[in-house]
């Protein structure tokens, strides 16, 4: 196993385990400094899942996101901060703490990929990977000011990652601009990095999210029209844009893949969970047969939707960002509306600080933060 060593220099508790950095290999990622999420295995090395059952599990394998990443060259410098089983959309654990936001202190760096993100934004690495079922990487990259990718569902491997919902689950980079984030995609893809472009293509201004199902209004912003000059500038057309509601409750499908992913330890194991994870499971169990099915019809019909703009132009939240000891219950539907609903339709969002580009290809998404970075 290899030698974990004390966190002396990470006061926002950004890493579960630091490890000594290894010798730089070769490649487009040559020497640069790795932060990866605590749900990817990594060999030799503890992996916990941001959970007190797997506390002292060290894995034989790295995950294969995690191997692509080494072998272009970057060097692992430890294992980031997740809430437990990356179920959560703040920086809380019950097992390791708060991760502080060194972008907004005392506010939540978002969840559940937050200490890759507030790793970043501390300057304790350059490169990060995170994990997104709901939020999970595009919420802390927005909280904490840095970039991320949700990938397109089913393009970057997930093996060797503990699931959650593997029908939403994806693998996404981080970083702090987008020309590394594209670059670790490029890696992660074996796909080359696309050319910028924002000209000629329209985009579609989203004011409000699209509701998931569950009869909840979601919440409006017209922040994302800050950005519509420069769109324009830089060759865009932007119109108004709509998203069509799911047309039954999504919720269902959810909780129905999150317990299958917990059955070999829930209920059975239950009192060595975490209060608000037993709270999220045992509801899980009241979803019925009934509701799993339509929810899954519904899912099923979003990812046939065909939109009529290339892609379309968000807030990543649009609340304030709440502090970072705040009730999660209360807060994680407002505060992920305009992120979730990407997941359940599959497609790609990136996340550039508090904005969000949404569309069904990760080269359109990357391709036009590529360009917005450049100007």
């Amino acid at each position: 196993m290899r030698r974990a060593r004390a966190v002396s220099d990470d006061p926002f508790n950004a890493f579960i385990t630091r490890v000594e950095p290894g010798e730089p290999g070769t490649g487009p990622l040559a020497g640069r400094m790795l932060a990866v999420k605590d749900l990817f295995d990594t060999a030799g090395i503890r992996t916990t899942y941001g959970s007190g059952l797997y506390a002292d599990h060290v894995p034989a394998r790295n995950a294969t996101a995690v191997q692509l990443l080494l072998d272009a060259g970057a060097v692992l410098v430890g294992k980031t901060h997740l809430p437990e089983f990356a179920w959560g959309v703040l920086g809380q654990s019950e097992w390791y703490g708060i991760c502080h936001n060194p972008a907004h202190p005392g506010r939540t760096t978002g969840g559940s990929s937050s200490g890759s993100a507030a790793a970043l934004a501390a300057g304790l690495c350059e490169l990060a990977l995170g994990t997104d079922t709901g939020c999970s990487i595009r919420l802390p990259s927005a909280a904490c000011e840095v970039v991320g990718l949700k990938s397109q569902w089913g393009l970057i491997p997930t093996d060797g990652v503990f699931p959650l919902v593997p029908t939403l689950d994806t693998v996404g980079p981080m970083a702090r601009s987008v020309e590394d984030v594209a670059l670790m995609w490029s890696v992660l893809t074996e796909r080359s990095v696309p050319e910028p472009r924002l000209d000629g293509l329209t985009v579609g201004l989203l004011r409000q999210a699209p509701g998931i199902g569950d009869g909840r209004v979601t919440e409006r912003s017209d922040a994302a029209e800050a950005r519509v000059a420069d769109l324009e500038r830089l060759g865009a057309r932007v119109v108004e844009a709509r998203i069509p509601d799911a047309t039954a409750n999504t919720w269902p499908q959810f909780q129905h893949e999150a317990l299958q992913s917990h059955a070999a330890t829930f209920p059975n194991r239950a009192d060595e969970y975490g209060e608000l994870m037993q709270k999220k499971l045992r509801a899980a169990q009241r979803a019925t047969p009934e509701d799993v099915e339509a929810a899954y019809r519904a899912i099923a019909e979003w990812r046939a939707y065909e939109p009529d703009v290339d892609l379309y132009v968000s807030p990543c939240y649009a609340v304030a960002l709440p502090p970072e000891d705040a009730d999660e219950l209360e807060v994680r539907l407002p505060l992920t509306s305009f992120l979730r609903w990407t997941n359940l339709t599959g497609w790609a969002g990136l996340a550039i600080g508090n904005m969000q580009f949404v569309a069904p290809r990760d080269e359109l998404v990357l391709a036009a933060g590529l360009a917005w970075e450049r100007g």
